[in-house]
């Protein structure tokens, strides 16, 4: 890849991807790190951005605001009508220490072909190829045929709330006529046995935050004490963050392995699931969480002073669990806890697949397709979550589809709140000519 600096940066001026670079830039740029707890810039900055670039092109836009600060952007794009799409980007991202990465995290610096700063892979890159996409439409009257929800939200690094599930709840005349929607996090592309796959999410795991709380006897620590909240906790947490889950196969998951044994010569079982996962290379991180439900420990806390044993210990675990197996997940998660352990929600969001295939399905294939003829398509599970979550309250068909063309030896999936997160240049506009293609068969 040729090193690019700013004199280049628009070098295919007039395109659309003329400007997705440019614009990522900018975004990265704006601090709106989103530490969870109500903290942090938020993201009115980057929202009022957003609208002016919209506003700019005589797309008119709404920001609506659901505290200080916390900005999400709705606009309509097209002809009034039924059968609309959604298109939906978030502004926010998570925290980054700057003493961690080679460079300022909110720099936007080009550095060897790429473009670094944190949210250049969740999810502003996104954002930038969408507004490019549709600025350059817009002003050249290639406006889709079909109505066009777009929407930039807030808070989804803290599980929407203050973002989509606010749109959602409280502005849902803006959305109701959208029968589809498409997000990030898919049409990236990993490397199998030498052939480029591009993977396009049509299904996500639910988001179980829980908050264990075992109670007990108080006492001295000196004495005998055979009711103690600590050691009840301890015990419940050591057997969820020790066990193992079992491989369970959703149809989504079914369909991606299956094309990568039909490249490896194999039928797709449960007992050869994670082999095969484990040719995905670097993406083996991220897919192998999609096979099984996960439980993670993250948070302890009990005690005030060494020698007093408290009356109540508490702990935090993340569960995520797979589309169909809800029940089993939250069966077996009481049975690990045992007698005296009360679980509640942080937050507790319900998973979701979509089928693949139809229409809207075929665009994306086929605008891959057309950019990287020799490549192949298929859907995935993500392990994590997104505002799709939320939007699917509103009876939407969802897929993540932010096409992305990356080298065999990047290691993308690592990038996700990682350090030193960055973006291709070229994958950029390769994205936004992706994203143009698709708007022309939606």
């Amino acid at each position: 890849m040729e090193p690019r600096d700013e004199t280049t940066v628009s070098a295919a001026a007039g395109g659309v991807d003329a400007e997705v670079v440019d614009i990522c830039r900018d975004l990265l740029r704006m601090d709106t790190t989103n530490y969870g707890d109500g903290s942090g810039p938020g993201e009115r900055k980057a929202a009022e951005y957003v609208a002016g670039l919209l506003d700019e092109v005589g797309i008119p836009t709404t920001i609506h605001e659901s505290d200080p600060g916390r900005a999400s952007v709705v606009a309509h794009w097209g002809p009034p009508g039924k059968d609309a799409l959604l298109l939906h980007g978030h502004l926010d991202v998570v925290p980054a220490a700057a003493q961690d990465w080679q460079v300022d995290p909110f720099s936007g610096e080009i550095q060897d072909g790429y473009l670094w700063g944190r949210g250049a892979v969740d999810m502003k890159d996104f954002d930038a190829m969408l507004l490019s996409v549709v600025r350059h439409r817009q002003r050249s009257g290639q406006v889709p045929a079909r109505p066009i929800v777009l929407c930039f939200t807030a808070d989804e690094e803290a599980g929407g709330h203050r973002g989509a599930q606010v749109l959602v709840e409280d502005h849902a005349d803006e959305l109701a006529h959208c029968t589809e929607a498409v997000g990030e996090v898919g049409g990236f592309s990993t490397t199998v046995r030498g052939r480029r796959m591009y993977l396009v999410e049509a299904a996500e795991k639910g988001m179980s935050w829980m908050r264990l709380t075992a109670r007990g006897r108080a006492g001295h620590g000196s004495m005998i004490n055979r009711d103690n909240a600590v050691t009840r906790l301890a015990g419940a947490v050591a057997r969820i963050g020790a066990h193992e889950w079992p491989v369970q196969l959703t149809p989504t998951m079914r369909t991606l392995l299956a094309s990568v044994g039909e490249l490896a010569g194999v039928e797709v079982t449960p007992e050869n699931a994670e082999s095969l996962v484990e040719e995905f290379g670097p993406a083996t991180r991220m897919l192998a969480a999609t096979l099984r439900n996960v439980t993670n420990p993250t948070m302890l806390d009990a005690g005030y002073k060494v020698n007093v044993i408290p009356t109540e210990a508490t702990a935090h675990v993340d569960g995520r669990f797979l589309p169909g197996f809800e029940d089993d997940f939250f069966d077996t998660l009481r049975a690990l806890c045992g007698e005296g352990v009360d679980i509640d929600f942080v937050s507790h969001q319900q998973p979701w697949e979509s089928p693949y295939g139809g229409a809207l399905v075929d665009a994306m294939s086929r605008s891959l397709l057309a950019e990287d003829p020799e490549a192949l398509v298929a859907p995935y599970l993500l392990s994590a979550g997104t505002d799709a979550k939320h939007f699917r309250k509103l009876g939407m068909r969802s897929y993540g589809f932010a096409p992305l063309r990356l080298p065999e030896e990047l290691d993308f999936t690592g990038l996700f709140h990682g350090v030193d997160e960055r973006v291709p240049l070229d994958a950029l506009e390769f994205g936004a000519r992706v994203l143009d293609r698709f708007l022309d068969q939606v």
